[in-house]
């Protein structure tokens, strides 16, 4: 209901002009017929597909490494010591922030937005990887122990199912915002896509076309949150809470 209200007052504050004029403030149903137009003509569609394989191949690539090495970070004091003053170094550091640098380093190609990605997806699940680790219940490390379990076996059957919620959390904080660093570098640098798409139709004045965009990128990072937390429902039911 909420939604509704929202978008009728959208559709009357653009249809009598309310707001700046109907040029640079379109009712919800100019946009809706903008989105149906680039739709049909495979605009939109070739533009969200470039960003979508981005997304994807960097939320990929970057949860599993996060996950690796937030497990080995962890298990083990030694590695986490390692590592750990290099992670606290750079994970305050906005995603975007090494922009400018990658655009030196490997150019205005795909994998500079993949990588970006990749950094935003790191960061976030190393460290709540880590952390859920490290809060396991020691009393189900000795149990374990005590029963004959091996280090590995302890480490698959009872440290990474107890961290699970913490990796979800991480998961979760990343998928959203990996689409909110991937528009603002095909803003910047990438030709293709719904950040370029946003720029093209900003530099011509159409204020649908933008409007279209932000609906496409709300509703994504939606979606894969949604995705992550069913995941995470799937995956640990009635137990999380519990242990």
């Amino acid at each position: 209901m909420p939604v509704l209200v929202f978008l009728a007052v959208w559709e009357i504050v653009g249809r009598f002009n309310l707001f700046a004029g109907q040029f640079f403030f379109p009712p919800f149903s100019a946009v809706m017929k903008e989105f149906y137009h680039l739709t049909t003509n495979g605009v939109l569609g070739k533009n969200f597909a470039s960003s979508l394989s981005r997304v994807l191949i960097g939320l990929f690539s970057g949860s599993m490494a996060g996950i690796i090495v937030g497990v080995l970070m962890g298990w083990r004091s030694v590695i986490n010591k390692a590592l750990n003053p290099i992670i606290s170094l750079l994970y305050p550091i906005p995603a975007l922030g090494w922009l400018p640098l990658l655009m030196l380093w490997i150019g205005i190609n795909e994998i500079l937005p993949i990588t970006i990605i990749f950094i935003c997806s790191f960061f976030p699940v190393v460290y709540n990887t880590a952390t859920g680790i490290r809060t396991v219940d020691v009393r189900y490390i000795q149990a374990a122990e005590t029963l004959g379990a091996s280090n590995l076996r302890i480490l698959f059957k009872v440290l990474v199912p107890l961290a699970l919620p913490n990796i979800f959390t991480g998961l979760r904080l990343e998928a959203g915002m990996s689409w909110r660093v991937l528009v603002a570098a095909e803003m910047v640098a990438i030709p293709t896509g719904i950040g370029a798409l946003l720029m093209q139709a900003e530099s011509l004045v159409r204020v649908d076309i933008i409007m279209v965009c932000l609906i496409v990128l709300s509703v994504m990072c939606l979606l894969f949150e949604r995705i992550f937390a069913l995941a995470e429902r799937y995956m640990l039911g009635g137990w999380s809470t519990h242990a």
